[in-house]
């Protein structure tokens, strides 16, 4: 859902995200004369104001008109210098568990005096609109997006940067202290957990706590990593009770007959506590049981499912950046259901699966609360996954020859597949007949931001160590593990025609070829404006991260800056890395930053077009 209002020539869009809000500015290009950026101010639930905040504020904030009673940071006293903002309860105000319901924004332009100071807000500029802030549903169909961002200022501001996300034990209680921030404060397991894994924990544990409070209801599962710990104690509950069925990946990185794996030790309690017809079967197909999925029944049939990229793992839930799908429809659930019995009837090795009519065709779904749809199901013959990823590839191309084009995406891995999906995706920055923004685990071939430029951006989840300026923190790394474990792209934002690709699918062939997978495709432009928020924050943190890598700095990549002592340090040679830590990066006092937003050759001013 979108919604716009406008003041006198200044307008601003909201679009509703999962538990989010994108909101976009726009001026015609007189009224940026002196232009100071943007303040931001929201209530919630009867609760504030409360301020956006920024994280640079400026030199000298004493020549500048400030409240006192805001720290120097809030966009108040320090107003944003985009033309968009992405605002998630909880990140800075509010605490780790922020209301969620009806928020009222006030964005407001602000202005320089002739000589660069910043003059007293004028409410009268400002435009109000009021938005829906909560985990995301429409109809059948509900998401959810673990927040994954351990690699971020806010994480850092709760848990620290040295906090744990788990002890060695494979069942623990999460309740137990975890560790101390900066501030002396306690926090337990139980806490990381709910700030990281956002709204798809909340979708998990839903579906796990209603199935576990209704004795009429059953559950099976598909699961590739499995080692989050309140998720195996419900599972093992629901073995004692005879209503669970799993099948879970035996492929080398998860089983070993030398050195038991958390996957391995799980299977034995599982078949120690288990009471017929609970079962729990070992299998890869051709080389992953690669689904995550969770399938409730009752007495009539298949009830609902969870799908998508999320692994029931501390890494998958709290580490990863992920999504969920929860299809409440009794039709959608069947055939996850029937793909699920032939799994098991089969047993999952090997790829017979791809032999049978559930793997050789798109189901499409769609009704008065479902989405237009399709969902296909691997391992497919390798004729059936070349057609279904040529689909994807194809509709990227097509961007290109739209006008105002766009694709967005999120994908763990385009360095290694094979297939046509990941070719089409890494040539997008280089195509500026088009809006393309995308980010992946590989570090090879990253494109940032080039003034001037109309290029797209593609960054990476897992910069090399990145060396933080005041006022900056430095951030934890994911060390070998993956930031981004999304698998999905989105084509034509905002329009009519909009669809995401998504699910468990690692859009390669020869996972498509071998691996127990979904893909689903989506054709609504609510639930795809949904994946673009979530790929629109993913990028612009991991832009900026990129930017003060060793990598960027290896490649002669100058961060963002705002002074010229950081222009200085920061084209310097490598070795100079850790001079830039003690350069203050401050905001400019004049409207200069403002002016790529209307350079008709600068990426910024396709953005402000697209989304302002």
């Amino acid at each position: 859902m979108t919604i716009s209002a406008q003041n006198n020539g200044f307008s601003v869009k909201a679009y509703q995200g999962d538990a989010r809000t994108l909101l976009a500015f726009n001026l015609s290009k007189a009224k940026t004369k002196n232009l100071a950026g943007f303040t931001v101010q929201y209530l919630a639930g009867g609760e504030g104001p409360f301020y956006l905040q920024n994280k640079l504020r400026f030199e000298d904030p004493s020549q500048h008109v400030q409240d006192a009673t805001q720290p120097p940071t809030s966009s108040l006293n320090a107003p944003i210098h985009k033309f968009r903002w992405i605002h998630v309860p909880g990140s800075h105000n509010q605490g780790t568990d922020p209301f969620f319901g009806t928020y009222a924004y006030t964005v407001t332009p602000r202005y320089f005096d002739a000589h660069g100071s910043l003059q007293a807000i004028d409410p009268a500029l400002g435009v109000t609109l009021k938005v829906d802030v909560s985990p995301f549903q429409k109809g059948r169909v509900a998401l959810g997006f673990a927040r994954g961002f351990m690699q971020s200022q806010a994480f850092v501001h709760h848990f620290g940067p040295s906090a744990l996300t788990r002890p060695k034990d494979l069942l623990f209680d999460t309740s137990q202290e975890a560790g101390k921030n900066s501030q002396g404060e306690t926090f337990t397991y139980a806490d990381e957990y709910h700030w990281l894994g956002f709204t798809a924990r909340k979708r998990v544990f839903d579906i796990l706590t209603e199935a576990l409070n209704n004795p009429g209801l059953t559950l099976d599962v598909f699961a590739y990593d499995l080692n989050e710990p309140d998720v195996l104690k419900i599972f093992l509950e629901l073995a004692k009770q005879g209503r669970i069925r799993i099948i879970l990946d035996n492929a080398a990185l998860h089983s070993s007959k030398t050195k038991p794996t958390p996957e391995d030790r799980f299977e034995k309690l599982f078949t120690s506590a288990a009471v017929a017809p609970a079962e729990i079967k070992r299998g890869k197909f051709g080389r992953f049981a690669h689904d995550k999925e969770l399938i409730v029944s009752d007495s009539k049939g298949p009830l609902k499912v969870l799908t998508g990229s999320t692994n029931m793992s501390v890494t998958g839930m709290y580490v990863n950046s992920n999504h969920v799908l929860v299809f409440d429809d009794r039709t959608v659930a069947k055939k996850y259901s029937e793909v699920f019995n032939l799994a098991w009837d089969q047993e999952p090795k090997g790829v017979g699966f791809a032999k049978s009519p559930l793997a050789a065709q798109a189901f499409s779904f769609s009704g008065a609360k479902l989405p237009p749809m399709e969902v296909q199901f691997s391992p497919h013959t390798e004729p059936v996954a070349q057609a279904a990823l040529q689909e994807i590839a194809d509709r990227v191309t097509r961007e290109g020859k739209t006008k105002n084009g766009s694709v967005l995406f999120a994908v763990m891995d385009t360095g290694s597949g094979s297939g046509p999906v990941f070719p089409a995706l890494k040539k997008l920055h280089g195509i500026t007949s088009i809006f393309s923004y995308g980010i992946t685990d590989t570090t090879d071939g990253i494109a940032l931001y080039e003034p001037g430029k109309k290029g797209g951006v593609l960054v990476t989840g897992k910069p090399a160590k990145s060396i933080l300026p005041p006022p900056f923190d430095q951030v934890p790394t994911v060390g070998l593990g993956h930031q981004v474990h999304h698998k999905f792209v989105i084509c034509g934002f905002n329009t009519p025609d909009a669809v995401v690709y998504c699910g468990s699918s690692n859009l390669a062939l020869g996972g498509e070829e071998n691996n127990g997978d979904n893909l689903i495709a989506i054709h609504d432009s609510d639930i795809a404006t949904v994946f673009a928020i979530e790929a629109l924050g993913l990028v612009d943190h991991f832009e900026f991260l990129d930017r003060v890598s060793t990598h960027a700095k290896a490649a002669g990549k100058v961060p963002k800056k705002a002074t010229a002592a950081t222009v200085k340090a920061a084209t310097k040679s490598s070795s100079k890395q850790h001079q830039a830590a003690n350069v203050g990066w401050f905001l400019s006092t004049t409207s200069d930053w403002a002016q790529p937003y209307y350079d008709t050759n600068d990426l910024h001013c396709v953005d402000r077009l697209l989304f302002g």
